[in-house]
């Protein structure tokens, strides 16, 4: 975000949307063993964190999951869903940002296997106030 956003210059970034990808587009998205259910999560910060954060957290943009069951008899995928906790599409206006790195965290739970996630952003740049700026990056560090 450092190329876009800079709160003593006045120009932060509005995040519209953002899509997710899980796993790249030739790597095999599936689960070890037969009966399981597999989560693979997201979250997108303003913050480094050590561990996944609650939707509370202050610094938390965007989260989500893919979430994935095998047939209780065979380790083939039988169902995968996506779920996104919480998106900037969500909001009326989209999610302000006036820090100039964002972080992404990953997380999977029961033998989930996807090789990367990719998260794409739509924003545009935006002018506050110097004051207003200030305050918007003070508060999400």
């Amino acid at each position: 975000m450092g190329a876009y956003v800079d709160a003593l210059g006045k120009s932060v970034v509005r995040l519209h949307t953002l899509a997710v990808q899980y796993g790249s587009p030739t790597g095999v998205v599936g689960i070890g063993s037969a009966g399981v259910t597999a989560t693979t999560a997201f979250q997108l910060t303003t913050q480094s964190q050590t561990a996944m954060v609650n939707a509370s957290d202050r610094s938390l943009i965007a989260s989500g999951r893919l979430l994935g069951a095998n047939a209780p008899a065979s380790a083939s995928l039988a169902m995968a869903t996506e779920h996104l906790d919480v998106a900037p599409q969500s909001w009326r206006n989209g999610y302000l940002i006036g820090v100039e790195q964002i972080y992404l965290a990953t997380d999977s739970v029961d033998g989930a296997m996807v090789d990367e996630i990719t998260v794409v952003l739509e924003c545009t740049v935006e002018t506050l106030s110097q004051s207003a700026a200030m305050a918007l990056a003070l508060s999400q560090q």
